[in-house]
């Protein structure tokens, strides 16, 4: 009898149609167009014509659909605008600093004694520096009466130290202290205050200390405070402030330090409430004797993350701010170089590190987060959020006061004219429109995108679709099935005859004969 392998393969064998049957059935009722012209009955030169063009279209099918996929692959992106009207917008931070970060007349002895070398007013003795010294000293062509005396007069009498006890380093104020109690305050700076056409003032101004010490932000949101909101845009729909910059009680310039400030007027940075302001290097300046219109307008950014763009989308990791924004990574980073480098923060730092001293300002920290922002380009990597709120600004002047006010205006202050010229200033913040622009980026390629491409190509080239992809995987399918079976038949027959043989030698040896 037969081995039952070798029976079954013989009858699979029978069964199945041979390769160039299979191969013929497929042709003759495939959806590719052309290749029945090819490979079934016809003249030689019609099927070679038939050759050409069907390879040919295959050819530009492979181009342009290779061209899809790399456009594809390199992720492109669309950026699309349009402006949106609404009933309400919430009006931003407004953050002002005074250019000068130290008023002289509120300096006791004790401070200079703390402050004076980071200030560059005394050496490394305690003793006056002579370009300090000279700076203090009246010239000959502004002579200056004892009833009209300049204000950091007071600071030439405190300036001997002879006979002067330190107090213990454990009273000594803190930075933070310093500048809080010697700063200029909101209190004596504000002159007028309105939003919204409603009186404002102090009490509306959050203290915020930055790199020009103290500062104060408007609608902060700090405190549990309600956010303002406008209701309209346009000018008198805002905040509109009249402030004293208080110039002749700036520090009197002794020299260059970081401290050292060779202008006269505000800084401003206009911001959201989640963002801390940054305003050393995000801020403008507003002089005094000029009234500034800015007019804002909010613009909301989306951008995509990477491979399209190269935004972050990830939370921020931080242990002093909960939303990622550019500046908070660039103080997050400035915070943490000087607490590695220096063992302290500067006042204008988040976090529990000890303030820095005024010698360690002196010493460390301002030459170490100088050369962060002017040299090092690789330690502080902040990627730009994939969410932001920015404000336009369009920005003009008019001169105050006017010829016809400047004696009104000197009168209402209880001031001089030339001072009025020389120290008022007239901030006016408001929104253009009450609209805003959204900046967004979207994909402009994606996987559907190719898969529609590359199926209009399939069709045009070569007449194809996803069912004729499948026809091609059925006749794979039933070639490679029928290569199986002729191997197995193949093989079956081996093992038979292998076994018909070893059956034989061993009947021979046996002498018998039921081999079969």
């Amino acid at each position: 009898a037969q081995p039952p392998t070798g029976r079954r393969s013989i009858e699979r064998a029978q069964r199945l149609s041979s390769g160039e049957d299979t191969g013929k059935l497929f042709l003759k009722h495939t959806t590719f167009h052309g290749l029945r012209h090819v490979f079934l009955s016809g003249s030689y030169p019609r099927r070679l014509a038939w050759l050409l063009a069907f390879l040919t279209a295959l050819a530009l099918l492979f181009t342009w659909s290779s061209n899809r996929v790399r456009y594809l692959l390199s992720s492109p992106v669309h950026t699309k605008a349009h402006m949106v009207y609404a009933k309400r917008l919430v009006f931003p931070a407004v953050t002002i600093c005074n250019q000068n970060l130290l008023l002289p007349r509120r300096m006791k002895k004790p401070d200079i004694f703390s402050a004076g070398r980071w200030l560059g007013l005394l050496g490394r003795n305690w003793q006056v520096s002579p370009s300090a010294r000279d700076a203090l000293t009246p010239g000959t062509d502004h002579d200056i009466s004892s009833s009209n005396e300049p204000p950091w007069s007071p600071l030439s009498r405190i300036l001997d130290f002879n006979h002067f006890l330190p107090p213990p380093l454990e009273s000594q104020p803190s930075m933070q202290q310093l500048l809080d109690r010697l700063g200029h305050q909101m209190e004596e700076m504000l002159l007028y205050c309105r939003f919204q056409g409603e009186l404002c003032g102090p009490r509306n101004f959050s203290t915020i200390f930055t790199r020009y010490g103290k500062c104060y932000t408007f609608n902060s949101g700090q405190d549990n405070r309600p956010l303002l909101v406008t209701m309209k845009g346009g000018m008198g729909n805002g905040l509109e402030l009249m402030l004293d910059i208080q110039q002749d009680e700036y520090l009197p310039v002794w020299g260059e330090t970081d401290e050292t400030s060779f202008e006269a007027g505000i800084k401003v940075q206009i911001h959201t409430q989640d963002e801390p302001p940054f305003i050393d290097q995000l801020g403008f300046g507003v002089a005094p004797g000029f009234q500034t219109f800015v007019s804002c307008q909010e613009q909301r950014l989306t951008y995509l993350p990477p491979p399209w763009g190269d935004c972050k989308s990830t939370p921020i990791d931080s242990d002093f701010f909960s939303s990622y924004s550019l500046t908070a990574c660039r103080i997050d980073c400035e915070t943490r170089y000087l607490v590695e480098n220096c063992n302290c923060r500067m006042v204008h730092m988040p976090g529990d590190a000890p303030y820095c001293t005024p010698e360690q300002y002196k010493e460390c920290a301002d030459p170490a987060l100088d050369f962060l922002v002017e040299r090092d380009n690789d330690y502080c990597v902040c990627e730009t959020p994939c969410n932001m709120t920015r404000f336009g600004k369009e920005m003009s002047f008019v001169k105050i006061p006017s010829k016809a006010s400047a004696k009104y205006l000197a009168k209402k202050y209880n001031k001089t004219e030339q001072y009025i010229a020389d120290n008022i200033l007239v901030l006016d913040i408001f929104f253009e429109a009450l609209n805003y622009e959204t900046i967004e980026q979207t994909k402009a390629y994606e996987f559907a995108g190719l898969l529609g491409d590359i199926g209009g190509q399939m069709g045009l080239f070569i007449g194809a679709s996803i069912l004729t992809i499948l026809e091609l995987f059925d006749y794979l399918y039933e070639v490679s099935l029928h290569f199986v079976n002729v191997k197995c038949f193949y093989v079956s027959c081996q093992i038979f005859l292998q076994n018909l043989i070893r059956c034989v030698l061993k009947q021979f040896m046996s002498w018998g004969f039921a081999c079969i």
